[in-house]
C-alpha cells in the first residue's frame, strides 16, 4: 500500500525551515504499540538523522515541554533542504499540531519557549553580474 493513500488523524501541523517543509502527524499512542515514538518518512528517526541526538532532542522537545512525549507518536513527511533544516520544521510542526490539540494550555507555553516562530530567513536570489547572490569577480586595478 502506498504511503500517500494512509489515512491519518487530524491532529496535523506543517512546519517550514529554509527549503525544507514537513506536514507531521500527532497519532495517540494505544497501549500495544511498539517503542517507535518518532517516524520520518517512513524510517525510525534515530536511523534517518544518523544518530544524531542533537536533532533527535529538538524535534522532542514541544512534547517534552507539555508533557506528552509518552501520549503521542509522531509521523512526519518532509521534503527538501538538510537535515538541519528538516529538524527545525518537524519541531514547528508538532508545535503547530499541539496547538490544534489544546490551545488554551499549550500555547502560552510553546509560544514562550518559542517554538511556534517561523524562522523566514531563506537563501537570497543571485543577481547578474555576479557569481553568487553578493560575491563578485575580484576587481582589478591594471
Amino acid at each position: 500500500m502506498n504511503n500517500k493513500t494512509q489515512t491519518h488523524p487530524n491532529i496535523y501541523g506543517i512546519g517550514r525551515k529554509k527549503e525544507s517543509t514537513a506536514i507531521v502527524y500527532l497519532v495517540p499512542f494505544s497501549e500495544s504499540t511498539s517503542e517507535i515514538t518518532c517516524e520520518v518518512n517512513g524510517h525510525k528517526a534515530e536511523h534517518y538523522f544518523q544518530q544524531n541526538f542533537t536533532y533527535l532532542n529538538q524535534i522532542n522537545l514541544p512534547l517534552k515541554k507539555v508533557k506528552l512525549e509518552k501520549k503521542y507518536k509522531v509521523i512526519a513527511h518532509v521534503k527538501g533542504g538538510g537535515l538541519t533544516g528538516q529538524a527545525d520544521s518537524i519541531r514547528l510542526g508538532i508545535a503547530r499540531a499541539l496547538c490544534k490539540i489544546d490551545k488554551v494550555n499549550f500555547r502560552p507555553i510553546l509560544k514562550f519557549e518559542g517554538f511556534l516562530k517561523r524562522d523566514a530567513r531563506i537563501k537570497e536570489r543571485r543577481k547578474y553580474g555576479l557569481k553568487k547572490a553578493r560575491k563578485a569577480s575580484q576587481y582589478s586595478k591594471r
